[in-house]
């Protein structure tokens, strides 16, 4: 009867596998992190200088009710940022914007991807406006905006026209 030869680990494990294996746990880990982390953060985290960060989608998916809706329709964890310093990423939306600068515009986590349930809804939108009547500059595409975030119902003809709002320090394209 023959015995199997144990071949040493060091020829049965080469660089190509441990680069694979690498490969194929970043790709697998990565996103499971990012939905861990999510999931824990709840959409609020701490930055620096007294900021938070704000995931402005986790911000809008909830129900609120367009037309009779109420500061206390609005979670707990969102009127908790009234007043507070943050920074937010999402996409610039002015409609009557024709230069380089705006006095003030609508962010939105992703004007492509926000609205395809159905019709846009308040809570996908924070107001933004420049603190201390500054310029800002308008880009296209992904923005910074750090700033003091407002949360407040506001009605205008016979519907709500406002949940949020922003006193936007800076905008910054996001590269």
């Amino acid at each position: 009867m023959e015995t199997a030869v144990k071949v040493p680990l060091g020829e049965r494990v080469n660089l190509r596998m441990l680069v694979f294996i690498a490969v194929i746990g970043f790709l697998v880990g990565y996103p499971i992190y990012i939905l861990i982390d999510a999931q824990m953060s709840g959409g609020v985290k701490n930055a620096a200088n007294g900021y938070k960060l704000v995931d402005l989608k986790a911000m809008s998916t909830f129900e609120f009710d367009q037309t009779n809706g109420t500061i206390t329709d609005i979670p707990k964890k969102w009127r908790e940022l009234d007043g507070q310093k943050v920074i937010m990423h999402g996409e610039m939306w002015s409609p009557s914007v024709a230069g380089n600068t705006v006095e003030s515009f609508e962010l939105c986590y992703s004007i492509a991807k926000c609205c395809f349930s159905g019709p846009p809804l308040v809570q996908h939108f924070i107001h933004a406006t420049p603190l201390r009547n500054a310029q800002l500059a308008y880009y296209s595409g992904q923005v910074e905006v750090k700033g003091i975030l407002h949360v407040k119902v506001e009605h205008d003809a016979g519907k709500v026209s406002r949940i949020y709002s922003c006193e936007a320090e800076s905008v910054d394209a996001v590269q």
